[in-house]
């Protein structure tokens, strides 16, 4: 069902050039398909098509943005298996959360096309508040920030750039896309579909290309906002280089889990081990710390490390699977690494640590150093760090240790507990009786410190899409 290669799309339009970069099968390490390569004069001719398009776009009425996001809804509905296929061989994404993900895509489109007509586009305000001001009235519109420029991630090629892709549209916004090397397939698969729509020329282009071409990408003066998700080194660097455009990051974390003694155990186990190592660990805001009450840190230790052990490891493509390959070699033997000098300052493994090339079993351990690279910094891998404690408030300044700041989980049903976390826990999203890695496409999602900057969410990316206009009139 994988073609043997894919155009780029330029100003809507499929576009080869003569160049292409390779896609490998990430389980079977072998070559499946091309796509075509943009360089730094396709990134300009780019630009140009979307400065044609942003009166057109301004334009484009509310039903026929919804009609865009509802074709591309339902033609992904068509594509299911198809796309579920692409997520598999390219992200080498197991296939329950492969065809979970092309799920979340189509939903996220949903949530757009709705958003387009119920989230507030402006406001009345009251400008009679002195004397000298009683005979003017204002108002004020939200109105399109212009040209956008997008980055997106290998971990989950549709659904993250549906999350930038999607509010553009929504909000009238062109946007020049550059997916992930490592999984460009899906992003193109979405061009694909975006054509066969009425968007105006020039409203989307996307374009695989090498890193020093996309720089034009962040430094630009023409775009006017960048949204990139990645890794936090990467991010900061492009912030700092963005210019005067608007700039939103959304980059990872080490996410923490804290369990409280009222927690039933067998009961969140599954949920637990998802957390940890769904994806193989590739997962921005995957369990990496879990902080357990020490009244009943030796039980959940047995019941995790045992349930750790049985976890489905191999092909992706056979539905039982759980830990599939991570994305590439490097990123294997990083991680491997990483465990082996936490081990050298005397961690403890308590099952896993089993590398087999890509392949990292679910690897649970203990007294690892907190100022080790394991514990400090993202470990974007099948790993988990066992430690206990022994109030609520130590947990929290544990937590908050870290220099990132995306989300936390917390279990417990102290309501005293529970508002004291939302009150005092650094992160973006606080997630009570659930892991950190929960997520529904329409909330806000981001974090602080070294997470990022801005949210996305659709809402909360429209309003970083769009800008307040105000008008004031004199009666």
């Amino acid at each position: 069902m994988i073609k043997s290669n894919y155009p780029l799309y330029l100003g809507n339009q499929p576009h080869e050039t003569g160049q292409w970069l390779s896609v490998d099968d990430k389980y079977r390490l072998k070559p499946v398909s091309q796509v075509a390569l943009a360089d730094d004069a396709v990134l300009n001719q780019a630009i140009e098509l979307a400065q044609a398009a942003l009166k057109p776009l301004r334009q484009f009425k509310v039903w026929q943005r919804q009609a865009v996001l509802s074709h591309a809804a339902r033609r992904f509905e068509q594509r299911l298996d198809e796309l579920t296929e692409i997520l598999i061989v390219e992200g080498g994404k197991p296939f329950a959360m492969a065809q979970a993900e092309v799920k979340r895509l189509i939903s996220t489109f949903d949530l757009a096309r709705d958003a387009v007509t119920t989230l507030p586009r402006g406001e009345v305000m009251a400008l009679d508040v002195t004397a000298g001001a009683q005979d003017y009235r204002g108002m004020v519109q939200r109105v399109p920030i212009g040209i956008c420029s997008f980055i997106s991630p290998f971990n989950f090629p549709l659904n993250l750039t549906a999350h930038k892709v999607a509010p553009a549209i929504a909000a009238g916004c062109p946007f020049i896309l550059k997916p992930a090397s490592l999984t460009p397939i899906s992003a193109l698969i979405m061009g694909e579909v975006l054509a066969e729509t009425d968007l105006p020329a020039g409203s989307f282009s996307i374009l695989p290309c090498e890193r020093s071409a996309a720089d034009r990408l962040v430094t630009d003066e023409r775009l006017n906002l960048l949204s990139f998700t990645g890794s936090d080194a990467v991010g900061w660097d492009m912030k700092a280089r963005a210019g005067k455009k608007k700039v939103v990051l959304e980059l990872g974390g080490n996410a923490a889990v804290i369990i409280e003694p009222d927690t039933p155990l067998d009961a969140i186990m599954p949920r637990l081990l998802t957390g940890c190592f769904g994806q193989s660990g590739q997962v921005c805001i995957s369990v990496q710390r879990i902080l357990v009450h020490e009244q009943i840190y030796d039980a959940l230790k047995s019941k995790l490390v045992n349930a750790a052990q049985s976890l489905p490891m191999g092909d992706p493509k056979q539905p039982e699977t759980v830990i599939g390959p991570m994305i590439r070699q490097k990123e294997s033997d990083r991680l491997k690494h990483w465990i082996e000098e936490a081990i050298a300052e005397g961690a403890t493994v308590l099952c896993g640590n089993q590398q087999d090339g890509v392949m990292l079993s679910a690897t649970v351990m203990e007294n690892v150093n907190p100022e080790s690279a394991l514990y400090h910094n993202e470990a974007f891998g099948p790993v988990v760090i066992l430690e206990s404690y022994q109030t609520f408030s130590e947990a929290i300044g544990r937590v908050n240790q870290s220099r990132f700041g995306l989300q936390v989980g917390v279990y417990t049903q102290n309501l005293t507990h529970t508002l004291q976390a939302w009150d005092e826990l650094e992160v973006g999203g606080v997630i009570i009786n659930d892991v950190p890695t929960f997520r529904v496409d329409n909330m806000p999602y981001g974090g602080v410190k070294d997470s990022g900057l801005g949210r996305e969410g659709i809402a909360a990316a429209m309003t970083e899409m769009t800008e307040p206009r105000l008008l004031v009139i004199k009666t």
